[in-house]
């Protein structure tokens, strides 16, 4: 006969991490769905009807009531998984990161500002680091950097004399009419 699992008793500090997250709706869906279990539980729910309420596999329930009961709330976090080990150094990613940050103008480039192409093509013609756009982007977004995509939002008009040259503007939207007295 199997034993039944069952949730330890929540310190009040759990239950109230546990309802937080629970109710959520910027935590991950994932971690949210977890904190149901682990809620479900603690209301003295049984293992089958907590996955049929929640639409998971009795496996999963089981799984997380058990790391929730050895690892708390820290529990319900992901584990690092096996993979790939990264293939740029820390020095090659910080390069990457302080060439998106200098002014090509500074290094005598004949542009204004960065595009992924230019960046990828600088570092590896006079960096020698071989490295794709696509994976600078992830670099910067690690980072925490948006690319931007408009340069003119954020810095002078390349062209100084633009406003003169664009001429008078014109309303895209017409006046309201005046209602009939």
């Amino acid at each position: 006969m199997r034993k039944r699992l069952q949730v330890r008793t929540l310190t009040p500090n759990e239950r109230q991490a546990i309802e937080q997250l629970a109710r959520s709706r910027t935590e991950a869906t994932r971690l949210v769905e977890r904190a149901r279990i682990i809620q479900q539980a603690s209301q003295g729910r049984a293992v089958a009807e907590i996955a049929e309420r929640l639409n998971v596999s009795e496996m999963t329930v089981g799984r997380w009531l058990k790391r929730f009961n050895m690892a708390s709330v820290a529990g319900l976090e992901d584990q690092p998984r096996s993979g790939r080990p990264t293939t740029y150094t820390v020095e090659e990613r910080a390069e990457v990161v302080a060439m998106a940050l200098t002014d090509p103008q500074t290094l005598k480039l004949p542009f204004a500002s960065w595009t992924l192409d230019r960046l990828a093509a600088y570092l590896n013609e006079q960096r020698h680091i071989a490295i794709k756009r696509s994976r600078i982007d992830e670099i910067l977004l690690t980072e925490g950097l948006r690319w931007r995509s408009q340069e003119t939002w954020f810095s002078e008009r390349v062209d100084p004399e633009f406003a003169e040259k664009r001429g008078r503007l014109k309303s895209s939207t017409p006046r309201p009419r005046k209602a009939a007295s």
